[in-house]
């Protein structure tokens, strides 16, 4: 049976749940438009303006929290959040709409409060000082109290709070992660120095807005994973050891729950002897660090951005829409010509950073991104930038000890390095492997063709993955129609397949020349009138980006070329792109691959077509499997 007051009333609601704010808007918008008095209103457009600050510093805190290339040698707790936690934590910020129903029935159940609220100055001194002291002296005890108690207590640890202390890393989402009956009693904690402070007839609009952000922002500050403060600071002012918490002394509450129980000042815990002893030199030996890097990756995957609206993909910006399959939200469009002008500014400015991480089997995979756009890509006066980007990351990499780096997308474009060649001719004594990971990619998809198909239609033929593509299918005795009109290119392939198998290999030059085979791989976009030629009952197969319209209802189509990483792997709170939870695009496997054989090779330039087989073998070795229905 579920405990009382351990839920919330509107848990299966879902997003639907911010209609309760409903009534508060409707108030506003009603008394601006058709009461002359608009200040009987006021309190609600108070209540809503202190819940979007309230949020607001929840976001800008997750922003700081992570921002790896920033954040990463002050973290606490190395390990990274996965999707678990972030479902978790979903519905974070309940307590905002709790809170604003409860001061909604204050307001209403007591008319003079109303009237006050309406009517309180700017600026009270005498308000600022009573808050204070009703703060330290009911807040702060009360909290510790009662917080105290819930652990020591099995049961409502059990019921209750152990449902906050279930999020493995902290966080600043965390902070509002709890149930319904520990934010009502936190409701009275934050509360009474609000309430009492005007009943004091004390209050002021900036005492009331400024402690009711800040109370939030102090809790996110104990639960972001970053050490903020300087050793020095409190070494330099003994005092404030008494007076202000740290992530860090905050952090040692999650890890062993039986010390630091305070709000926001330690003096609570020195006076009941519930002090971690090793609060102040962790926090120190932290700070000492920051600066040096305090674990190597084995691994790297160097990504790049795709376009601006994706780029509010990012963990950073919104970490639960990161959590999900990239797709468009057409309610951030407003934020647009902010992240253009971000785009701008790292054009101009940026490096290589570190966007995320996850550990596989105890080795640290990361995502490095180059400050870069898929349109950049295409702009011939941008691709010396981009290389000297791609090969800085490369040098630093191999600098630090990195084993293999596996290039993204575009990162590994033939036309601008040659699938990575120029590195690797360039540097020839590179310790670190550079990885395009198509083999893989070419080996997803050939698993995905049933081994009775006799004949494809293949676009895109004389590119990397297409060449490759051909050569396998047509030494399995598999006919293999070549869209391209260039003979010199067809040639050149046909002269690699062995010559008993020469003859499977056919240049066409039209797409009606496929409208009897079912079996396309499609590595060049297709318009709805080339995809027409198709007969009824068609697959396509895909390794074009982005990919194609899915036009045909007759038709099935694949996705593009991906794999699920392993079920043991940690940390992984990030989806790449259009993919799903756990899954990467084939060319970041195939580089995770290369790590985990520790194979000694460079992975550049054409795909080698014995090792099709070799890559998929090892992929399946280590567990990653492919999220095809129709793989064999």
């Amino acid at each position: 049976m579920v405990a009382l007051l351990s839920t919330w009333p509107w848990e299966n609601f879902g997003n639907l749940k911010y209609i309760l704010y409903g009534p508060l808007v409707a108030q506003v918008v009603y008394s601006w438009a058709y009461e002359e008095d608009i200040t009987k209103a006021l309190w609600c457009l108070h209540i809503l303006i202190i819940c979007g600050l309230k949020a607001l510093v929840h976001e800008l805190w997750s922003v700081f929290n992570n921002m790896l290339f920033v954040t990463r040698t002050l973290r606490i707790n190395p390990k990274g959040i996965d999707f678990k936690q972030i479902d978790h934590e979903w519905h974070w910020d309940n307590y905002i709409i709790l809170q604003a129903i409860i001061a909604s029935l204050i307001c209403y159940m007591s008319p003079p409060l109303m009237r006050m609220m309406n009517s309180l100055p700017l600026w009270n001194t005498k308000g600022l000082i009573a808050l204070i002291v009703l703060h330290v002296t009911f807040s702060e005890p009360l909290y510790y109290f009662l917080h105290k108690s819930i652990h020591r207590n099995n049961y409502f640890f059990t019921h209750y709070h152990s449902f906050h202390h279930s999020s493995p890393v902290p966080h600043p989402m965390t902070a509002g992660n709890a149930t319904l009956l520990e934010n009502l009693v936190l409701c009275v904690v934050a509360g009474v120095p609000l309430i009492g402070s005007c009943l004091f007839g004390v209050g002021s609009l900036s005492v009331i807005y400024g402690y009711a952000v800040m109370f939030d922002f102090m809790r996110c500050l104990g639960h972001c994973n970053v050490e903020i403060f300087s050793h020095k600071l409190f070494e330099t002012l003994p005092f404030l050891r008494y007076l202000i918490y740290t992530p860090t002394y905050h952090s040692l509450h999650h890890q062993e729950m039986g010390t630091n129980f305070c709000l926001f000042m330690p003096l609570f815990d020195v006076l009941g002897n519930t002090q971690n002893p090793n609060s102040w030199e962790l926090q120190k030996k932290i700070r000492l660090s920051a600066g040096e890097r305090k674990r190597v990756p084995e691994f790297v995957f160097l990504a790049h951005g795709v376009d601006v609206m994706s780029a509010m993909h990012a963990p950073f910006v919104f970490r639960s829409f990161a959590s999900l399959p990239y797709t468009t939200r057409f309610f951030l469009l407003p934020m647009w010509p902010f992240t253009f002008c971000v785009m701008l500014g790292m054009w101009a400015w940026s490096k290589t950073f570190l966007f995320s991480f996850y550990t596989l089997r105890n080795n640290l995979c990361q995502t490095w991104g180059v400050p870069r756009f898929g349109f950049q890509y295409f702009l011939p006066f941008a691709t010396q930038g981009i290389n000297n980007l791609i090969e800085e990351a490369i040098l630093t990499a191999d600098k630090i000890g990195v084993k293999v780096i596996s290039l993204a997308a575009l990162n590994k474009n033939e036309a601008l390095n040659g699938g990575g060649t120029l590195f690797v001719n360039k540097h020839p004594n590179l310790r670190v492997r550079v990885v395009h990971g198509n083999t893989l990619t070419a080996a997803v998809i050939l698993n995905e063709i049933p081994k009775d198909v006799k004949e494809v239609f293949l676009t895109g033929s004389t590119s990397k993955l297409g060449r490759a593509i051909a050569l396998y299918l047509c030494r399995r005795g598999v006919r293999v129609l070549m869209l391209t009109l260039s003979v010199e290119r067809f040639q050149k392939i046909q002269k690699e397949a062995p010559v008993e198998f020469q003859n499977y290999l056919v240049q066409v030059t039209k797409y009606n020349a496929a409208q009897h085979c079912k079996t396309w791989i499609v590595g060049k976009w297709l318009t709805p009138r080339e995809q027409s030629w198709a007969p009824a009952g068609t697959h396509f197969h895909q390794f074009v980006v982005p990919p194609i319209l899915k036009f045909r209802r007759n038709c099935t189509y694949g996705d593009l070329a991906a794999m699920r990483l392993p079920k043991d792997v940690e940390g992984l709170a990030t989806c790449e792109y259009t993919m799903e939870r756990g899954v990467v695009h084939a060319c970041h496997a195939g580089g995770v691959v290369h790590m985990l054989e520790g194979w000694e090779h460079h992975e550049v330039g054409a795909i080698d077509v014995d090792r099709i087989d070799l890559v998929w073998e090892a992929a399946m070795k280590y567990g990653l499997s492919s999220v095809s229905s129709l793989t064999n």
